[in-house]
């Protein structure tokens, strides 16, 4: 799978609306084929930090990126943004989360 992670600092405004303002891409986007998951979370030390957590099957990341919710949604976060979006994009073994080896939890 491609496993990609992107750090958002949005403007102090924009904070409390940042998530309704991408809401439309990130449907789209969950409801590609080929998405595993799309999942958005906001740092609790800095309140104009989201991070983006998604992941593809190998392969779907490129049909993404090339749809047209993909540059509309670039373009209904380019003016909420302080600054260009840091990403980690890898390319990883398997198709879902595993269970952490350092800390089992008995059902």
């Amino acid at each position: 799978m491609i496993l990609i992670n992107v750090k958002f600092t949005v403007k102090p405004d924009a904070e409390g609306r940042f998530l309704d303002e991408v809401a439309e891409f990130t449907q789209a986007t969950r409801a590609e084929e080929g998405n595993l998951w799309f999942d958005w979370y906001r740092s609790p030390e800095d309140p104009q930090v989201f991070v983006l957590l998604e992941a593809f099957k190998d392969d779907a990341a490129e049909a993404h990126v090339s749809s047209e919710h993909f540059q509309a949604g670039l373009e209904a976060m380019r003016p909420l943004l302080v600054k260009t979006p840091q990403i980690i994009s890898r390319q990883v073994d398997g198709e879902d989360w595993d269970q952490m080896g350092e800390l089992q939890i008995e059902d």
